[in-house]
């Protein structure tokens, strides 16, 4: 019998089916730009895909290791402000909202990516006031 495809709205907030949105890139497909890349990292901070978040950090920023299954953070919603796309970097500035320990809280980061050797990566952020 064949396995049933469950349908969910992307957790990104795109408003597209999660198969037709971040689901390829979290299955290997890279990301075809920084926004793209952004979005599916928001959506595997929501569905704890550890493994996904570490292969697309730049290599020289990168953590050892993240510990999202003990992170009582619930991601709520993303809302991406805009996209400056430039050759091989680009930055993406956006504002997640989220509850941390029943406590509603936002991240606004403007996001550095770079494209190494076809493929996007997140640099570092900042914060802006």
């Amino acid at each position: 019998m064949p396995k049933p495809v469950i349908k969910i709205t992307c957790p990104c907030c795109s408003g597209l089916l999660y198969q037709d949105c971040c689901e390829p890139y979290h299955l290997s497909l890279g990301a075809p730009n920084a926004e793209k890349l952004m979005r599916s990292r928001y959506s595997a901070y929501v569905l704890g895909l550890e493994e996904y978040l570490l292969d697309t950090w730049h290599p020289n920023t990168r953590p050892k290791y993240l510990k999202l299954s003990n992170d009582p953070t619930q991601w709520l919603s993303l809302e991406v402000r805009s996209f400056e796309p430039n050759d091989d970097q680009a930055t993406v500035e956006f504002i997640a909202k989220y509850r941390d320990r029943g406590q509603a809280e936002k991240l606004h980061e403007i996001s550095q990516f770079r494209r190494i050797a076809g493929r996007w990566y997140y640099v570092d952020g900042i914060y802006p006031k």
